[in-house]
């Protein structure tokens, strides 16, 4: 996937969780999981823009670790949100799929990314 497309997926993906914000009951807990939601999710797509802008490999790489951590936290508040019964399961389930695509689209690319600076690391300095 191209950082083109993964952008495009991520701004969806924001906006999916701006909605499900929006769905939560006004209540405590609903504005409280709401608020840690809209922080998570919305983010992951700002710091992959951020870490496309990266000055470096090393300063991509520690911003789609951003980026992982914001995907994995989003997970998190998916998963209290059903767990708690403010939203059924089923409701959330393609939201979630999505969620753990992504995270593993991200992984793969740190994971990439790590290969790449260890593997400049030991070329011989000309």
């Amino acid at each position: 996937m191209d950082s083109v497309q993964l952008r495009k997926r991520l701004k969806i993906f924001a906006i999916r969780i701006i909605k499900l914000t929006e769905s939560l009951p006004n209540n405590i807990t609903g504005k409280t999981l709401g608020n840690q939601i809209i922080r998570s999710g919305t983010s992951p797509g700002a710091n992959y823009r951020a870490a496309c802008l990266g000055k470096s490999d090393k300063d991509f790489l520690n911003k789609l670790k951003m980026v992982e951590e914001e995907l994995d936290e989003t997970l998190y508040w998916l998963e209290l949100i059903i767990e708690s019964g403010l939203i059924k399961e089923n409701l959330l389930k393609d939201l979630m799929t999505e969620n753990i695509e992504l995270l593993k689209i991200i992984v793969s690319s740190i994971t990439t990314m790590k290969r790449k600076l260890n593997s400049d690391k030991n070329k011989p300095s000309e």
